[in-house]
């Protein structure tokens, strides 16, 4: 406990955006009596609507989580902030995201902690930095490797919408995560190491290089194949523990009185986690006893590990244009917005 005139430590950053009434700028989940959910932004005389009428902003504006709203029609509505699992599904994106239940893995299972030294690659639109930034905290460091141009422009955008802002302790890259990790960072200077990518194992050398005695790498992959490749990749490298693979399935529960079932529907495989840890230097990886299986690939095989082959759509220029636009102008709005409670809080001079 702190003692009497002793300052607090100030809040984690974007921490005063998930506290306090709903503000102009903010996003805003709205449930109906049904259940289904919309998610807003809340602006100076903007409306919700819908066939069933209209919901004026200004009735959610100043008021606190958990408030029930009624429409001009008499329909009523639940005003939460949106959760990180929320928000990642409804922000605008260009590749497609990390889901919730396999980023909470990655943070989880690679021992992301508050401070680390972390590095990803393919930040796509920014649902796994989100995590890992909210990870390792402002005095941690997150550093994102992205070949995309576009990408990095949703990522950043989304990043800031939720944080109200640039975190302090994100940077991005653009350009091959092989041949840049290695420019940006020492070697055995990286705590962990989180790839989402095409062909993880061509980065065994980089990560290799600049993981520390101990630290994690985990790979996020789509398919049997990617997940086979990287697994005997980390092996045949021989500076890594013998890599762990497993998936992630979340089925919901119909809750009802005593109707209580599973739901019809759930979310089953989204991809694989692989992951290993870094040795010493010069320690040689244990080769565990197995029975002698097939490890050598063939064309064949190769083959099967191309973008179309295992399903990597491509996205048109005008799908990401717009969706770093949509990205950007949240934050623009926020900021907008931050400005104006500022102005009316001091005045001007």
């Amino acid at each position: 406990m702190n003692n009497p005139g002793t300052p607090s430590a100030p809040a984690a950053h974007g921490a005063d955006m998930r506290r306090g009434p709903l503000r102009p700028g903010e996003r805003v989940q709205l449930t109906d009596e049904k259940g289904r959910r919309n998610t807003i932004t809340l602006t100076e005389g903007g409306a919700f609507h819908t066939h069933r009428g209209y919901l004026p902003h200004e009735s959610i504006i100043g008021v606190s989580e958990g408030t029930i709203v009624t429409n001009t029609t008499g329909h009523q509505y639940q005003v939460l902030r949106p959760l990180l699992s929320d928000f990642v599904l409804s922000m605008p994106r260009g590749a497609a995201v990390v889901y919730p239940k396999d980023a909470g893995q990655i943070v989880t299972m690679a021992d992301i902690f508050p401070g680390a030294r972390v590095v990803e690659a393919g930040v796509g639109s920014g649902a796994l930095s989100i995590s890992l930034l909210r990870a390792v905290g402002d005095n941690g460091s997150l550093h994102s490797y992205e070949r995309r141009e576009e990408f990095a422009d949703i990522a950043r955008g989304n990043v800031e919408t939720f944080f109200g802002g640039p975190h302090p302790a994100w940077e991005i890259t653009l350009g091959d995560f092989q041949d840049q990790v290695v420019k940006n960072q020492e070697p055995g200077s990286v705590d962990r190491v989180v790839l989402d990518m095409l062909a993880p194992w061509e980065c065994t050398d980089a990560v290799a290089t600049v993981l520390a005695p101990g630290g994690v790498w985990i790979s996020y992959v789509a398919t049997v194949t990617q997940l086979s490749r990287t697994a005997e990749a980390i092996r045949a490298d021989g500076r890594f523990t013998e890599p762990e693979g497993w998936e992630s399935m979340v089925r919901g529960w119909h809750l009802e009185g005593l109707a209580v079932r599973p739901d019809h529907r759930m979310v089953a495989h989204t991809g694989f986690l692989l992951s290993a840890r870094r040795l010493a230097e010069g320690a040689t990886g244990l080769v565990a006893k197995r029975r002698a299986s097939k490890t050598d690939f063939s064309q064949e095989d190769l083959n099967a590990w191309t973008p179309a082959a295992v399903g990597e759509r491509q996205v048109s220029d005008k799908k990401l244009r717009r969706a770093a636009k949509d990205a950007s102008s949240t934050v623009q709005r926020g900021a907008l917005a931050k400005a104006e409670r500022f102005q009316e809080d001091h005045g001007t001079e």
